[in-house]
């Protein structure tokens, strides 16, 4: 069993990275949105992703950013993977795939198909809810079962929006992804991580994780995957309240 990766978003300081790499996170995102409560100065990144163990992997996260600019920031903050929201178009995310690991960020619309995905084959796909204004940090889930079908489109499928230690078990029931991303569902406010959330919300991804697998072999039919969620739910209520 691969385990299901756990990515923290809208990192702001360094006391808050460390705490995501003790409690066991495997990707640190950093936001160089500028409108962004959680934007933080590509220097000043730098100077936290250089304390980072190598097996952490940092991201930079971009909305609408020309692929210069891109390129420029990512080398600045030191990081190896970068988060494009917005309109950035197949070929922008196939020529910067060649010297970063991307993540082509789209958002469950009414107009989003999970074919879609399939237009950044050298990409990870992460999947967050829709927001007419936001990119990200809306506190709002997006379609689970969209998520789900665009599963077979992605080489690496990220579960994002409106995520915490309540619904993480029933999000990775109904979804089965690679990784899922929080950043609101872990904040006392904008771009503050309460580290005890942080614990809770790692822990009950691990408590569904293994619960998933363990009746995986049984292969249920997919009209049971949502109840058998709404079950790893309530299991996940109950450590976060431990």
């Amino acid at each position: 069993m691969t385990p299901t990766q756990i990515k923290i978003c809208g990192v702001t300081n360094a006391t808050d990275a460390r705490a995501c790499v003790e409690l066991g996170a495997d990707m640190i995102g950093f936001n160089f949105y500028p409108a962004s409560p959680r934007y933080i100065e590509p220097t000043i990144v730098r100077g936290i992703v250089d304390t980072l163990p190598t097996r952490i992997c940092a991201v930079g996260v971009f909305v609408d950013a020309d692929p210069a600019e891109i390129h420029k920031l990512a080398k600045t903050a030191g990081v190896r993977c970068v988060q494009l929201h917005g309109h950035t178009t197949p070929v922008a995310c196939s020529d910067l795939a060649r010297e970063f690991r991307v993540i082509r960020a789209l958002s469950t619309d009414t107009r989003f198909e999970p074919e879609q995905t399939g237009a950044f084959p050298e990409c990870d796909v992460l999947i967050d809810a829709y927001h007419p204004e936001l990119r990200g940090g809306t506190g709002q889930t997006c379609d689970w079962s969209a998520a789900r079908a665009a599963m077979r489109y992605t080489r690496f499928l990220i579960l994002s929006g409106g995520l915490n230690a309540q619904n993480v078990g029933r999000a990775i029931a109904a979804v089965t992804p690679h990784a899922v991303d929080v950043c609101s569902g872990v904040e006392s406010a904008p771009g503050v991580k309460d580290h005890r959330a942080i614990k809770n919300f790692i822990a009950a991804a691990y408590t569904a994780e293994c619960l998933v697998h363990a009746t995986s072999t049984h292969k249920p039919p997919h009209n049971v995957i949502l109840s058998e969620a709404k079950d790893l739910g309530s299991l996940s209520e109950q450590n976060s309240s431990k």
